[in-house]
């Protein structure tokens, strides 16, 4: 039986939605081992001038405890 515990994070991106999420996963790695999953709980953008400026998400990421 493997015990998981699931983090909330908050990533950003001019690039995109996806890109958000992969840099999101990859900081979080930096710190937390045995990551199993991400879900993108929500998405949102930055708007300035009428322009999408930066692409955000919050993520739950889930990985195993040893």
């Amino acid at each position: 039986m493997a015990i998981m515990k699931v983090i909330e994070i908050l990533s950003d991106s001019k690039k995109s939605w996806e890109d958000a999420t992969a840099r999101g996963v990859a900081r979080a790695s930096k710190n937390v081992k045995g990551i199993k999953s991400a879900y993108v709980q929500s998405q949102s953008v930055v708007v300035s001038n009428g322009k999408v400026t930066a692409y955000r998400v919050n993520l739950k990421v889930t990985f195993e405890v040893k």
